[in-house]
């Protein structure tokens, strides 16, 4: 029938989706990444908390469910072999495989695998079924077992189930229900392209933050870099991807043939004709994709990454035989019957060959994909190859830590772990901190702040210490922040951004006080709780009186608990609170302010008030004046804001990154400041903050505010004062 109606409602309401205000003026300062963590989208509403609900769970009931859904062989997506193993180690790799140490960001810990863009990577194609297989389990545990945790645990099923003993599993992800704007994958604007590359021919060259070698893929192209068979060249794709994933060689090594000694990878037929990816695919498939019109369109007919075939003789068991099938035997390149390049052994008896997985009785050849030849070829990846061949049991304890490192790597410090799994070691990849054993009562807080008041340390000197401990925390993977006051130890003592002359003064003088103290309080402590009697000064001197919370409890990590190399990616390169860059960037300095605002959990809002408290205490980085918009400096006053918005002064460019802010009437500079001061008038949405705590009756909520963004900053990785 011909659809003759009139369109029930104005056009204008798609008006934003045709023409978004960035389209308009592509220019303007986009403040979503800030709104990423909006709980308007979470279902539960406010008062669910999951950890709690998680700690009711019972685990063991999960892993026997998960175990036996792994042979339940389901004819709408048959298993290979009867076993949904590989399928589900797959999918808890993919959801892992995405984290990268430059941001934190990416990781398994926030079930962003259900959305996009992950969900319809090509590298993810038909990880939908995975997820599918899983709903019955999610179903029944519902709200005491988030997506994020059953990936994972799938995933460490599938490796039981098929007699491999897991290192431990982790509890405590929780859920988003949106996609994450905030992470940027690479600018490309086609799946597969690259690029990512300053010099496509030097693997090295690598854009930070990435990770992954080309838009769509979890790490490295199977068939070689660019598609192009190169095992040497594979190599070097790998250290840099892996790397950026937190892995050094062996962990490489090990993570690349254990992943490959269990299932297959899938292409037996024409990629070109699959369908549509989840996102793009029609209403009636019911959010899957890639829809294969050949045969049944799945089991032996199944298309996923285009290479066809086992890595290993007994793909549904954990088993010994990858490495001996890859360093025993000579390899030539082929074609999978979908097109795609990969290894076949030239010669190997018929014993040696994997079973099809859906025929019976039909042996096939194994197969290796570049990545694999590259520990074959490489020179340092073949010695560790080599001992993995000759030490099975070595290979499975660096395997089966590798492997819980890649799933837990952004899940945070073992405070937040969840479950009886927990693993007993302390690992240094978790940043460990030792507990402390004393409690502060209110009259002794006050005690040790007059003491820190009366130290000789000045006002600034103690505010910029516990904001340069506090700034390194990302609430993306939930490193950093002033818990183990790392800012004692290399590297971060010597880093430019944290001022290492006057640093070192301040921690020379907190290790005074503490040596004088009856009970000794961690110069962790101490670095918080300078900073809050000097904010609390500052504020007498606005004419408030505001005690500023406290809550001791954070203790103090040696350089034995400290890993030198992983702690150099928390480096700041730019601080737009303290109004610094190390060197002038590409991006906007306002850009860079909203990426390090959102990493440490801030809204607009409370971005905001902190640059105007921040400038008027005169806490820049190397005492500079700019953006310092007030007479009455080391005063917490809103003096910013009101100066900000005063239309009595004109702003003028006078350099790159520099402005002069004139008095009309005189014409004389009466201030400068920067791009990050500016933005704050200039940006409709951001003015409209400050011109809140430029009123004259919100002084005394601007010094609120103030104290409590503050204090959010201060305990950002305080997990054990949270639920």
């Amino acid at each position: 029938m011909e659809k003759t109606g009139k369109c029930p409602f104005h056009h204008g309401a798609n008006v934003e989706a045709q023409h978004s205000v960035t389209n308009w003026w592509p220019k303007l300062l986009n403040l979503d990444i800030l709104h990423q963590h909006d709980n308007k989208t979470n279902p539960y509403g406010q008062e669910f908390n999951y950890r709690e609900e998680f700690k009711k769970l019972d685990l063991e009931a999960v892993k026997t469910d998960l175990k036996k859904l792994m042979t339940d062989s389901q004819d709408w997506w048959p298993a290979d072999w009867g076993h949904y193993g590989g399928l589900m180690i797959r999918m808890a790799w993919h959801a892992a495989g995405t984290y990268r140490i430059a941001d934190g960001r990416g990781g398994a810990g926030t079930g962003n695998l259900r959305f996009a863009p992950l969900n319809s990577w090509p590298d993810n194609t038909n990880l939908d079924k995975a997820r599918r297989l899983l709903w019955p389990v999610k179903r029944k545990y519902g709200n005491q077992l988030s997506w994020a945790d059953l990936f994972i645990l799938a995933g460490n099923m599938a490796y039981e189930s098929m007699g491999f003993k897991t290192y431990g599993f982790v509890g405590g992800r929780e859920d988003i229900w949106h996609p994450e704007k905030d992470i940027y994958w690479g600018a490309e604007k086609e799946w597969l392209a690259k690029e990512r590359y300053t010099d496509k021919d030097d693997e090295y060259s690598l854009e930070n933050p990435l990770a992954a070698v080309q838009m769509g893929l979890i790490y490295v192209n199977p068939e070689g870099v660019n598609a192009q068979s190169n095992p040497l060249k594979t190599a070097q794709a790998m250290r840099v991807t892996f790397a950026r994933m937190a892995m050094n060689d062996e962990e490489t090594v090990a993570l690349t043939a254990g992943g490959h000694t269990v299932g297959k990878a899938h292409g037996n037929g024409d990629a070109s004709a699959l369908g549509a990816n989840p996102e793009g695919a029609s209403i009636e498939q019911q959010g899957f994709g890639w829809a294969n019109p050949k045969g049944n369109g799945n089991a032996e007919n199944t298309v996923t990454s285009g290479l066809e075939g086992a890595w290993t003789t007994y793909p549904n068991q954990w088993n010994n035989t990858y490495f001996h099938l890859l360093l025993n035997h000579d390899w030539h390149l082929t074609k999978s019957p979908a097109g795609a390049s990969q290894w076949e052994p030239i010669a190997i008896k018929e014993e040696d060959k994997p079973f099809d997985a859906h025929i019976a009785g039909v042996r096939r050849n194994p197969i290796m994909t570049d990545a694999d030849m590259a520990l074959k070829i490489d020179p340092a990846y073949r010695v560790i190859s080599e001992r993995f061949q000759q030490d099975p049991e070595y290979f499975a304890q660096v395997f089966a830590k590798a492997w819980f490192k890649l799933t837990h790597r952004d899940l945070g410090p073992k405070s937040r772990y969840l479950g009886a799994d927990v693993p007993a070691e302390d690992l240094i990849w978790q940043d460990p901190i030792p507990a402390v054993d004393y409690t502060l009562t209110d009259a002794e807080i006050e005690t040790l702040k007059a003491t820190i008041l009366n130290s000789g340390l000045t006002q600034t000197e103690l505010i910029n210490t516990a904001w340069d401990s506090a700034r390194t925390y990302r609430g993306s993977d939930f490193r950093g922040g002033a818990n183990g006051s790392r800012i004692r130890l290399a590297p971060q003592k010597n880093w430019e951004g944290n001022e290492p002359a006057r640093l070192e003064k301040v921690l020379n003088k907190y290790a005074e006080i503490q040596a004088s103290l009856s009970k000794k309080v961690s110069i962790a402590d101490l670095i918080v709780l300078g900073g809050s009697a000097a904010i609390e000064k500052a504020a007498e001197k606005a004419g408030v009186s505001i005690k500023v919370p406290f809550a001791a409890g954070r203790g103090d990590a040696t350089a034995e608990m400290t890993d030198v190399d992983s702690f150099a990616v928390l480096e700041p390169l730019h601080d737009g609170y303290r109004n610094w860059l190390k060197k002038d960037y590409a991006p906007e300095p306002e850009n860079l302010l909203l990426d390090k605002t959102q990493l440490l959990g801030l809204t607009a809002p409370e971005m905001t008030v902190l640059i105007g408290g921040m400038r008027v205490l005169g806490t820049n980085y190397g005492g500079t004046k700019h953006g310092v918009l007030t007479e009455n400096e080391g005063a917490l006053t809103n003096d910013f804001f009101v100066n900000i918005t005063d239309m009595n002064y004109s702003w003028q460019p006078v350099a790159n990154n520099l402005y002069n802010i004139v008095e009309r009437k005189t014409g004389k500079t009466k201030w400068t400041a920067t791009r990050v001061d500016l933005i704050i008038g200039s940006n409709s949405i951001l003015r409209a903050y400050a011109e809140v705590y430029a009123q004259d009756d919100n002084k005394g909520k601007f010094v609120k505010d103030f104290v409590n963004a503050w204090v959010k900053v201060m305990n950002a990785d305080r997990y054990d004062l949270k639920s």
